[in-house]
């Protein structure tokens, strides 16, 4: 029995010991109060904007399911929340599993091609959010024309890139293992096949991430984390940690963390007294990330609701 639920048990663990130590560390006051005093304006559009990317990257997926998906988005929509909350709640980044999965049972996808759609649009992702946090290091360099240049190429690049896709497999195909054959299949048909469906997939990617880091970078500059640069570095390792198989449950303490350590690896100051206010604010935007997740999930059960009960 203990074993069945040992993830549920770990996850409600860990977050009992997260919430004692922040209330032993700084006092769960003090960390609400730092919303208090930002406003509630700044706090209600920080999470219609993330909201708002939850559905860009609903829209993302439909561009690679088009015809399965036709006319039931809010179901789509529904299913990608659903995702994403696991994504978040889960440790180790055990939620992705649930991707392929929903897309079977809701749309009738093939687990196989669900889970090759997953890989690709998970590499899209990883490097339109190294583009968009290294405007971090844009700003670190003054603006300079030529930094901006170099942004703009790796922004591009896996425009850049699509056109070898073919030739790339066929090399894969030769160098990997004979095992590995079906795999390196499966994942070539993850990639969009033409090149406006693959310019909508890329640009879509690009404004998530885009306005999801622009969202957190304001969130922790209002809250007093400077310099500009380290706003971008404390989004990216934020990030960084729940993408990468080290996520916690719900992200506690390793989002924080991974906030901190990226900020001050972007120059923000590590002494004593700003590093309690760089504490704070990490925890403050991992609370807001947690909050939205819920939010964009309430939000999508209960117009799939209202729309099954038109029916």
């Amino acid at each position: 029995m203990l074993k069945r639920y040992s993830i549920t048990l770990l996850t409600v663990a860990l977050v009992l010991v997260y919430v004692g130590f922040v209330e032993w560390a700084f006092g769960w006051k003090s960390i609400i109060d730092g919303w208090k005093s930002v406003g509630e304006g700044a706090v209600v559009g920080a999470i219609l904007a993330l909201v708002a990317t939850y559905f860009v990257r609903a829209h993302r997926i439909h561009d690679y399911f088009p015809s399965e998906t036709k006319g039931r988005f809010i179901w789509l929509f529904r299913v990608t929340q659903v995702h994403n909350l696991l994504n978040t709640m889960l440790p180790f980044r055990l939620g992705e599993t649930s991707f392929p999965l929903l897309m079977r049972s809701e749309f009738a996808i093939p687990v196989a091609r669900g889970a090759a759609a997953l890989f690709v649009m998970r590499l899209l992702d990883m490097q339109a959010l190294l583009a968009a946090s290294a405007v971090g290091l844009v700003a670190h360099t003054g603006f300079v024309i030529w930094a901006w240049a170099l942004w703009f190429i790796f922004l591009v690049l896996p425009l850049l890139l699509f056109p070898m896709r073919d030739a790339f497999f066929r090399l894969s195909g030769r160098l990997l293992p004979n095992r590995l054959s079906p795999v390196v299949e499966q994942i070539s048909l993850g990639v969009p096949h033409t090149w406006g469906q693959f310019l909508r997939v890329w640009f879509l990617t690009a404004v998530n991430w885009g306005v999801k880091m622009a969202v957190l970078a304001w969130v922790l500059w209002i809250m007093g984390l400077a310099p500009f640069a380290a706003t971008f570095g404390g989004a990216l390792g934020g990030e960084l940690s729940s993408v990468l198989p080290v996520h916690a449950p719900a992200g506690v303490g390793t989002y924080p963390a991974s906030i901190v350590a990226g900020a001050v690896a972007f120059g923000a100051s590590s002494e004593a007294a700003n590093f309690d206010q760089l504490a704070r604010a990490a925890i403050n935007t991992h609370l807001l990330i947690v909050v939205s997740a819920l939010v964009g999930t309430g939000l999508s059960v209960a117009l799939a609701a209202i729309l099954q009960g038109k029916k």
